[in-house]
C-alpha cells in the first residue's frame, strides 16, 4: 500500500468505525425498552440487550425491540419460559439462541 492510499484510507476506516458504533446506542436502547416493556427487569434487560447487539443483525434486533407490544400497557414482570415463548413465536433460530443465551449470563 502506498502512502497515498494509506493517507485516504485512514479517515475512511475511521469514519465506518464511528458509524457503527453510533448506530449500535439507539438500537441497543431501543431492544432494552421493548424488554422492559415486555416485562423483564430492567437490569436484566439492560445486560441482554448489551449482549445481543454484538450478535444479531438490525433487523433482528427490531424484531426483539418489537416484544415490548405484548404486554399492553400491564405491569407484569414476564418469566423465562413466557419470553423465551414469544422469541420463539418469531420462527428465528438465531434470535432465539441469542436471547437464551443472554438470558441466562444476565439473569443469574
Amino acid at each position: 500500500m502506498n502512502r497515498i492510499t494509506t493517507i485516504i484510507a485512514a479517515p475512511v476506516a475511521i469514519t465506518l468505525s464511528a458509524i457503527t458504533l453510533s448506530a449500535c446506542g439507539p438500537i441497543e436502547g431501543k431492544v432494552r425498552n421493548g424488554l422492559m416493556n415486555a416485562g423483564v427487569h430492567k437490569t436484566v434487560a439492560t445486560c441482554m440487550a448489551g449482549k445481543m447487539v454484538d450478535k444479531l443483525s438490525v433487523f433482528q434486533l427490531n424484531r426483539m425491540a418489537s416484544l415490548g407490544k405484548l404486554q399492553n400497557g400491564a405491569a407484569k414482570t414476564m418469566s423465562r419460559d413466557e419470553l423465551l415463548h414469544h422469541v420463539r413465536a418469531l420462527k428465528d433460530p438465531e434470535i432465539l439462541t441469542v436471547t437464551s443465551a443472554a438470558w441466562l449470563k444476565c439473569a443469574i
